[in-house]
């Protein structure tokens, strides 16, 4: 079922193997005799009271129980940090008068699919392999999805231990190119937990990396899945999803899905806490940037009070310290950093001073003749407005005097000062720092598109960032313009071409996710060297939170490039990273929430 976006503070992973333990030691507890959890032994009748382990919680079947008492009892014992769902519940409006302070009616939707009618969809998706999951690192590939989607990760020893489940399914989303996890699904046979007389199924944590290239992968692993439960002979499969995500309920209606009058009740917790309490004020209109940050700030008992959502501004006070922010910039930035690092050419020369490696640059002024010496010089230049931000009016690898002066007039739309930097092939490396310590580092690639034989450039970059805006709350999308326009002209190509199938096109050379960028995370990878040098520019700015740009070769090599810093970076940008948590520890150390042995996932 789908899982995504329900989920109001940061995900953590299992707190070692003592957490596991008692993790386990609680599954074995609740295994008690007359009940049934996780792996049923078939024997023709029905299991009662069945509860079947996820990792991210556990699924609570209702139907299987003989009364509210018991099944509330089992709501109780919720674990901490974990989302349990009851699911097919057959009078929720009486379950709900009986606990109403404990419980809430889950706001989703219950779709079906009726397998005896199912007809398989025979075309095959080029560039992308649905498979079985298979391996550890399958497993890791699946945390991160469900990281980058918002949702609850699965705690590190489940897949090992439910390996051998017969009635868990999973399948992912593999990119062939990358080798990446890019999606993934979970089925559940009815059948096979529970001995299940209606031989039934349920479709679990449907996800997309919001970053994959190729369209189409969710509807592609649903479909594996119908298929693999139609082989099995089971009668229809289930799936919940929130009533306002217009996007997959048109998947689903797309696939002959019927709503179904079946409800889902779930434990008042903190994960939860969107859909049942009062939002703060103007809450929904903050963008996702602000958001991370104060749903963190909630979870751990400070008071938020928005003092302007369109612009992302909020009040943060715990105690006797109040702290305003906008989104990652706060009152801790003094006037002076945020100077600093919001003109790109003083930035460059305060971390040079620092000893960082910096690119060539000049300024755009009246002197034609110095900039064609620039341009003749390094060959390929970038060409960007001295004070900007979300990748405005910057242009990279500008080869020709034409093509400088139109790149000069496009960022003089953002600011009039405009800066020529010698170009550096490579990688677009972001370094979140945080209290100067490295907390996330990401590499940022530019948009790109994969042909179907059939659509248009133009038609390909409009699907692409209809994506990209669904995935990041509308702060990404691929604007058609003059940039895009000389990208494409580069290779050949214009946006009524028809890219044939299979082939992957970069549309835009700039990184930058407001554009259209993608991030892919490097934190376990990233070179000490790289760590160091970024650490060494904040300092040197003298500000505690900044996103320090670098190009580089390999983020696993120490060779780098000074490109710029970011005063207000979009820590949302990076889950699984813990950014928000960061952040709210820099500002209110006393809150820094403290390992629990039972804190799962």
């Amino acid at each position: 079922m789908k899982k995504a976006r329900e989920v109001t503070s940061p995900r953590q992973r299992s707190k070692g193997t003592k957490a596991v333990s008692h993790r386990l030691k609680q599954l074995r507890t609740r295994a008690q005799p007359g009940r049934h959890v996780g792996r049923p032994e078939t024997s023709g009748q029905q299991k009662k009271d069945v509860v079947l382990d996820c990792g991210w919680g556990r699924l609570v079947f209702a139907q299987t129980f003989s009364d509210d008492e018991t099944l509330l009892s089992e709501l109780r014992d919720e674990a901490p940090s974990s989302r349990d769902i009851a699911f097919y519940v057959r009078d929720p409006h009486v379950l709900l008068s009986r606990a109403p302070q404990e419980i809430f009616l889950d706001p989703s939707h219950t779709f079906r699919l009726n397998l005896s009618i199912y007809r398989a969809k025979p075309r095959r998706m080029r560039g992308i392999t649905i498979r079985r999951l298979a391996t550890e690192a399958d497993a890791e590939g699946i945390n991160h999805v469900y990281a980058a989607c918002g949702m609850v990760q699965i705690r590190s020893d489940f897949f090992s231990s439910e390996r051998d489940n017969r009635s868990l399914t999973y399948f992912v989303a593999q990119d062939d190119a990358t080798g990446e996890i890019v999606g993934t699904v979970t089925g559940i046979d009815h059948q096979r937990l529970f001995d299940d007389p209606d031989r039934g199924a349920s479709l679990w944590c449907l996800a997309v990396h919001p970053h994959a290239r190729q369209p189409g992968i969710g509807e592609k692993l649903l479909c594996k899945l119908a298929e693999h439960f139609q082989a099995r002979g089971l009668s229809y499969i289930d799936l919940s999803v929130m009533h306002d995500n217009a996007l997959a309920i048109k998947l689903y209606e797309k696939l002959n899905f019927q709503r179904m009058p079946l409800f889902a009740i779930k434990r008042k917790n903190a994960i939860n806490e969107k859909f049942f309490a009062m939002p703060h004020q103007s809450y929904d209109a903050l963008n996702p940037y602000a958001r991370l940050i104060v749903d963190e700030a909630t979870r751990r008992g400070i008071h938020v009070d928005i003092t302007d959502a369109e612009g992302g501004f909020f009040r943060l006070t715990h105690g006797g310290r109040s702290i305003h922010c906008r989104e990652s910039l706060s009152e801790l930035t003094s006037g002076v950093a945020m100077s600093i690092s919001d003109d790109k050419a003083i930035a460059r020369r305060v971390v040079s001073s620092a000893g960082l490696a910096v690119p060539d640059q000049i300024e755009a002024g009246g002197d034609r003749a110095a900039l064609q010496a620039f341009l003749e010089k390094h060959r390929k230049v970038v060409v960007k407005p001295a004070r900007g931000e979300q990748g405005r009016g910057i242009s990279i690898g500008i080869t020709s005097m034409d093509a400088l002066d139109a790149a000069i007039d496009s960022a003089r739309q953002v600011c009039e000062r405009v800066l020529l930097e010698a170009c550096f092939e490579g990688q677009d490396l972001r370094l979140v720092i945080i209290g100067y310590a490295l907390v996330a580092a990401a590499v940022r690639r530019p948009p790109a598109v994969t042909g179907d034989g059939i659509s248009t450039i133009a038609a390909l970059i409009e699907r692409q960032s209809r994506r990209r805006q669904a995935a990041t709350g509308g702060e990404s999308r691929i604007p058609i313009d003059s940039e895009t326009q000389r990208c494409l002209a580069g290779q050949g190509l214009e946006l009524e071409t028809v890219l044939e199938e299979g082939r992957e096109i970069t549309v835009r050379k700039a990184a930058n996710l407001h554009t259209g960028g993608s991030i892919h995370d490097v934190t376990d990878t990233v070179h000490p060297d790289l760590v160091a040098a970024a650490c060494r520019a904040a300092r040197a700015i003298d500000i505690p939170v900044v996103g320090i740009d670098f190009m580089v070769d390999d983020p696993s090599k120490p060779d780098y490039v000074f490109i710029e810093a970011n005063e207000r970076p979009g820590l949302a940008n990076h889950e699984p990273q813990p950014t928000a948590a960061r952040f709210v520890d820099l500002l209110f150390p006393g809150t820094r929430m403290k390992p629990d042995l039972g804190n799962f996932p």
